[in-house]
């Protein structure tokens, strides 16, 4: 049994960030690939603002997929997924977070958000003037800056790295709700995400996420299991969603 528990769908970019980390280590874990919207009480413990993913090591409790990520790159060094170079290292996290903040707003919570969770989860319409917002004034400002740091070709830092990771995490949730870079317009951008995507670690998780992805919540679980996923024992799911306390 897996001594390490990821709590998180496969879905979400934070918990994708999580997992790739842990398997380009090589780390044994299982997962419960529940949905923030549908954890129990016991989740909200362990979770107080009803995120994830969260990591559970031998008992031991965290939040946040920066943090997270960190704890297992200091646990596990091997192979590095931080930069050597002290300013590399900090730019590395600089564009992870600005991937886990500002490109979460424009592509998750103004995007899939309105396009996916609202209408399959609650069973609400879009705001299709906040939908609006994020593709022709929110996600294009942000790619306007990733453009500027992104490199002629290869990689950020020369090899895979948590900020390459973060970017194209995040935009692989977008392209659930048919979201694609304009390539002509944000060339380097598109040809890093297209990269970071065709990593073998991006297509083993994205054979889990392709065979959910139409799929009620209720249904998930089972057709992961069918595939193989390491999934744990118990869950924390329930049947009936509820808004995280920082999203209403």
């Amino acid at each position: 049994m897996a001594r390490l528990k990821i709590i998180g769908n496969y879905l979400s970019p934070y918990v994708r960030k999580v997992l790739v980390c842990l398997e380009l280590k090589g780390i044994d874990y299982e997962i419960d690939p529940i949905a923030p919207f549908v954890g129990d009480d016991h989740f909200t413990r362990l979770s107080p603002l009803r995120r994830v993913p969260v990591l559970i090591d031998d008992g031991f409790v965290l939040n946040d997929s920066s943090v997270i990520c960190q704890y297992l790159e200091d646990s596990c060094p091997t192979p590095a997924l931080y930069p050597r170079d002290i300013n590399e290292r900090a730019l590395a996290r600089w564009l992870e977070e600005y991937a886990d903040t500002r490109l979460a707003d424009g592509l998750i919570w103004r995007l899939f958000y309105q396009l996916a969770i609202r209408r399959h989860i609650f069973g609400e319409a879009a705001d299709e003037a906040v939908v609006q917002q994020a593709r022709e004034v929110t996600i294009p400002a942000a790619l306007d800056y990733l453009e500027n740091q992104m490199p002629d070709d290869g990689f950020l830092f020369r090899t895979l790295s948590i900020a390459d990771i973060s970017i194209a995490s995040f935009f692989r949730t977008a392209s659930f709700v048919r979201y694609t870079i304009d390539a002509a317009r944000w060339p380097r951008t598109a040809a890093l995400v297209e990269l970071v995507q065709s990593q073998p670690v991006f297509q083993k998780l994205a054979r889990y996420e392709d065979c959910m992805i139409r799929l009620p919540l209720a249904e998930q679980r089972a057709a992961l299991n069918t595939i193989g996923a390491p999934l744990s024992v118990d869950t924390y799911g329930t049947a009936t969603p509820r808004r995280s306390p920082t999203r209403e």
